[in-house]
Parts: structure tokens; sequence; C-alpha cells
């Protein structure tokens, strides 16, 4: 993995579990609760995290802007548990600001939310990684029509702050066919999501030319299994968001189950 020596920021795609499974102790989640608590020791301590959520959609970029974000619990049928589960980290709403004025300037729409609580997209895996809570967060939302072109340009916009002590995640699930899921959490052998996925690794890791990783991405919808692995793109695109933002190659830091599927992640 390259990186220039000024660039201080990490980023960061993993696939972040069913709802709240993983702070409930599902066990088909094991591999995945312990790649999230270990992953901090490969990551510098940032000043301040942005999430990119996959279960945040407006009509133009959005970001989270409140001095202490609420919890917003965006899932249902769980045990009450799962709906008691905090997150008090406060908010960042100076860098939210200086987000939205990045985007604006390169001619992506952009507005800020003051209401809006943290999802499952961010407070799942930060509970897991930071359980502290102490280290400001914030939300970046997809953009509704799910245009891959669009949310690398939206990654791009951000390249200036890649000096910064700071942590983007894009919080997704490198495969999301909710009916193929196992909920008991057994793996049997899935040819066509391990076609996806080895198309997915070698798109990110490789010694691709930037333009070839990029028109890889744009075009995702061609690769092996793709349609079959996401029905709809919204848990993929934070990975975007995030190729847009580093334009590098990246390297492979998760590769195993989760509900029975297998889910990858990467590091810039």
């Amino acid at each position: 993995m390259t990186t220039t020596t000024s660039d201080r920021a990490r980023i960061v795609y993993f696939s972040h579990g069913g709802g709240p499974l993983p702070i409930l102790g599902d066990p088909s989640h094991a591999a995945m609760i312990e790649f999230m608590k270990q992953l901090p020791a490969r990551l510098p301590r940032p000043e301040a995290i942005l999430v990119i959520s996959a279960h945040w959609e407006e009509n133009e970029a959005t970001l989270l802007s409140a001095e202490r974000p609420p919890m917003f619990y965006d899932y249902y049928g769980f045990p009450a548990a799962a709906y008691a589960i905090t997150y008090p980290a406060p908010g960042h709403p100076a860098l939210a600001q200086r987000i939205a004025d990045l985007l604006s300037g390169s001619g992506v729409p952009a507005r800020l939310d003051p209401r809006r609580g943290f999802d499952h997209g961010l407070f799942i895996p930060l509970k897991m990684m930071y359980p502290g809570a102490d280290i400001p967060a914030l939300q970046l939302s997809l953009i509704r029509g799910l245009d891959p072109a669009a949310h690398l340009a939206l990654g791009q916009a951000l390249r200036s702050l890649l000096p910064e002590n700071i942590l983007v995640i894009g919080s997704g699930f490198s495969f999301h066919n909710m009916r193929a899921f196992s909920w008991e959490g057994i793996a049997e052998p899935d040819p066509a999501n391990d076609a996806f996925q080895e198309w997915l690794i070698e798109t990110c890791t490789a010694s691709l030319t930037g333009e070839e990783r990029e028109q890889r991405l744009r075009d995702w919808a061609k690769a092996p299994s793709a349609r079959y692995c996401h029905p709809r793109e919204e848990h993929l695109l934070p990975l975007q968001v995030c190729y847009g933002l580093a334009q590098r190659q990246a390297e492979l830091i998760f590769d195993d189950f989760i509900l029975g599927k297998r889910g990858v992640a990467f590091l810039w």
C-alpha cells in the first residue's frame, strides 16, 4: 500500500454486519467482532472520524452536524437490548461545515443536518472499535440515485482532507443480498459470492492503473454476480467514496464470513 508522506488520513471500507447483531454477541459475527476490536491497533488514533453510511441517502450530500448527535435506531424487530445501545461520542460541527464547503466548492451540492442522529452504520462498528466514544464523529450521506460515478466524485472532492489525522470509514457490506444471508450463520459454498468478492479484491488491491481501477468501480454492475451480491448497491457505494478519496491501491484486511456469507474489508 502506497501513501505519500503528507497523507495522515486513513481510509477503511468494511462490512458492518447485520443491524445490532454484533453488539448483541451474535455468533455468526464472531470473526467480524474480533476484526473490529483489533482494527484500531493498526491505525493512528484519529482526531475525528467521518463515516459514509450505507443507511443514509439524501438528494444531495448531507453531513450530520449536531454537537451531540442522538441515537437513531434504524432497524426493527430486534430484542429490547438493541434499543438500549448508546454511543455518546461528540459530533464535530466545524468539520461538518468545512466538508460541506469542500464539496460545494468542487461542484458537489451539500448541506448540513443538525437533527439526525448516529445510525447503526456508525454506532455499531465504532462501539466495537472505540468503545470509549471519546473521538468526535460525524456522518456523510450517500446521494439518491446511487450513481457510482457521483460517489467516486464525492470522494475526490474530499482529497484535501488527506493531510489531516482523520479516519474515514466507508460503512457498508461487500455482500448484501438479504434473502441469501444465513441468519443461523451457516457458511455454505457460494461460488457466485466468491466470484464477486474475488473481483472486488482484485479491483482494489491489484497493480492496476488509476484509470483502470476507477473504470471497474464505475462499472461494478458488470462484475461477476454483481447483482446477486448487491440487488441494490447502497452497501457497496461507500467503497466508491473511499476510493475516490484514496485514489491508490488498497490492502485487504478482512476476508471472512458474516451471517454465513463472505465479506471483505480494505485499508488505504
